[in-house]
């Protein structure tokens, strides 16, 4: 599959890439969203407000994004009738490439389906990888509405190849009995803030391998993100995800995805500036740590 590269970059963006720099790819599909579509708008949705929605200074980290490098690749073509499994595919490959050429992958979705190729990218290329689930939805089901590569079924197509071990699901406030039951038998459970998540890390002794964070919008609370699919009451507040962001300054992380928006689904355009100044902050993260 080609990329499309975008008709508006992501704010600050660089012109060209460089080694070692974070890149942004979209991935506009929703064909599993299992009550709300809409998430294919996600990638541009982010794009477009970003030009008047955001500053490029962050004076949570006092950074500013025109003072590191980073590039906006464009969205990767993908039909919206596509099956996901040539989705996840597709994404594997550029991602793929991307380690292979020194950089640091941010994908944009989306519907959770898209992760797993990112982060089967990343884990080939570390093999010693950690994943970070931040995400309101358990996300482990087997199977579901006849398609095992469902975005209710993220996390458990990247179980396929991830060591159980190796994955922190935090702030899960939405799954069937026996989701958390796995979940809480295979201690991955980690309540959302970030002293239950600094001492996750530092109790598995993570606090030095590679890291990939997979951020599912619909973790915050609805009444500060009503622009996502699966919406779930109750929720991380702005304060609680960055506090958790603040826990990882300075780790290694490489790669990252943020999924689930729909701006669609919010005319107020609040769910669009949120996820905006949550990549901005993010990606003021990685290449601290890049």
């Amino acid at each position: 599959m080609s990329i499309i590269p975008p008709e508006i970059p992501f704010l600050a963006s660089a012109r060209e890439p460089k080694p070692g720099c974070p890149l942004l790819l979209g991935v506009p599909y929703d064909k599993t969203a299992s009550f709300r579509k809409g998430t294919r708008e996600g990638p541009d949705g982010i794009r477009t407000i970003s030009e008047d929605g955001i500053e490029t200074y962050s004076p949570i980290q006092d950074r500013d994004l025109e003072e590191i490098h980073f590039h906006d690749l464009g969205n990767l073509e993908v039909d919206p009738s596509q099956p996901p499994e040539e989705v996840v595919a597709a994404l594997n490959g550029v991602v793929a490439a991307m380690y292979r050429n020194g950089g640091i992958p941010i994908v944009l979705g989306g519907e959770h389906s898209i992760s797993p190729g990112a982060v089967r990218a990343a884990f080939d290329a570390h093999p010693d990888l950690v994943v970070i689930q931040i995400d309101a939805h358990a996300d482990l089901r087997e199977e579901y509405e006849g398609s095992r590569h469902s975005h209710a079924c993220a996390m458990r197509r990247i179980l396929d190849f991830l060591p159980s071990d190796r994955l922190l699901q935090v702030g899960i406030r939405s799954g069937t009995r026996e989701e958390y039951r796995e979940m809480h038998a295979e201690e991955r459970y980690v309540a959302p803030n970030a002293a239950a998540l600094t001492k996750a890390l530092e109790g598995r002794r993570f606090q030095d391998s590679p890291i990939y964070v997979t951020f599912d919008i619909d973790a915050f609370d609805p009444a500060e993100v009503p622009g996502t699919g699966t919406p779930e009451a109750g929720g991380i507040s702005w304060e609680t995800a960055d506090s958790m962001r603040a826990v990882l300054e300075g780790k290694n992380i490489v790669g990252f995805d943020l999924v689930e928006l729909a701006p669609g689904l919010d005319p107020s355009g609040i769910s669009s500036v949120l996820a905006a100044k949550l990549l901005r902050e993010w990606l003021l993260t990685m290449a601290t740590s890049s």
